[in-house]
């Protein structure tokens, strides 16, 4: 299996950029988005001046668990930036995404609540709702996460889609609202209750 195949069997096909559309990106935009793989990883990842976000990730089943995730999220930690990441809301019934969701927590990740992050698909034309982890060495506030995504969205993940796609992604203030008052749920918290709930 190729590197996009991999990636294309473990992400759902509404999160999934087109091969197309990620080698353009690897190949116009090569100095900020990068793809680092190996037999058993595929990192595809933008790195910009002031933060780093990760598109995609991906460990063979064969070696979780020996410390690859760790390795990959280090390097990038060493960079001195702040690392934003999108995730599906906690589900309590999906233990992959719970393994996940701790494995970020560990890292120390934290859910940025004020964030709302709502796409529609062009795959499959379904609004598509995640939530946003970022970890940082500096403590940027979640104010400055919500740039920072504002800013990937639009130099990434909607480059262009009109001619790669034949439509166009939302525009980026109907996709990310920044809300103080928002009420989300931590996701790490959801992940701790369950935890207790079943000791």
């Amino acid at each position: 299996m190729n590197w996009y195949e991999k990636l294309n069997e473990y992400f759902p096909v509404e999160e999934m950029k087109s091969k197309e559309h990620m080698e353009m990106l690897l190949k116009e935009k090569g100095d900020v988005y990068h793809k680092d793989e190996g037999p058993h990883h595929v990192l595809m990842y933008a790195e910009f001046k002031t933060f780093i976000f990760i598109d995609y990730v991906y460990v063979s089943t064969a070696s979780r668990g020996q410390g690859l995730g760790n390795k990959l999220l280090t390097k990038l930690k060493e960079k001195n930036k702040p690392i934003i990441l999108e995730v599906e809301p906690f589900d309590y019934e999906d233990t992959d995404s719970e393994k996940r969701l701790r494995f970020y927590q560990r890292q120390g990740f934290v859910h940025a609540q004020s964030i709302g992050y709502s796409r529609r698909s062009l795959a499959t034309n379904e609004e598509n709702t995640l939530e946003i982890l970022y970890w940082s060495p500096g403590n940027d506030n979640e104010e400055e996460i919500y740039v920072q995504m504002k800013k990937m969205y639009e130099d990434i993940h909607t480059y262009k889609d009109q001619q790669l796609y034949g439509k166009a992604y939302q525009p980026v203030d109907e996709v990310l609202t920044y809300d103080n008052d928002r009420e989300a749920e931590d996701i790490f918290e959801a992940l701790n209750s369950k935890e207790n709930a079943q000791q």
